[in-house]
């Protein structure tokens, strides 16, 4: 499972559609209608937070625009708390927004180089906007390779 921090414009098609079933996913373990992915590292940001729910639907509804800027057809009825303005923001490092970089780029080389190209050519990224950016190391959650 992987919540992208980044904003969710810089991921390819096959990263988009990943993004929506894992954002759905860890809908469904917040609700606590799983047996797996419970206590998996990247739900630690939204587990220890109020409204951790709702977060995660404003998290949902932010891919969910940029899928339909794109013409995919998802379905916004899975998202429980649709929303797209972000109220409440969770901190995220500087270092694992570039952590996040690197590792799209190693996935886009392979998948999209035009992509890529264009991602390689960002001096600042965006972040997801329900993050809001701090400075720091990489966050102790993120499993590195």
């Amino acid at each position: 499972m992987r919540l992208w921090s980044i904003h969710p414009k810089y991921l390819d098609k096959a990263g988009l559609i990943a993004l929506w079933r894992e954002g759905l996913l860890a809908q469904k373990v917040l609700e606590g209608g799983t047996k797996g992915y419970r206590n998996h590292p990247q739900l630690v940001r939204f587990k220890g937070v109020k409204d951790s729910l709702k977060l995660i639907g404003s998290y949902l509804s932010i891919v969910y625009k940029e899928a339909e800027k794109r013409g995919y057809h998802f379905d916004k009825s899975k998202i429980n708390y649709f929303n797209r303005r972000v109220g409440k923001k969770i901190l995220i490092t500087d270092h694992q927004i570039g952590y996040e970089i690197k590792h799209l780029k190693l996935k886009l080389i392979k998948r999209d180089r035009e992509r890529y190209n264009k991602l390689s050519k960002i001096k600042k990224v965006d972040i997801h906007p329900l993050f809001k950016l701090t400075q720091g190391p990489i966050e102790l959650w993120e499993k590195t390779r």
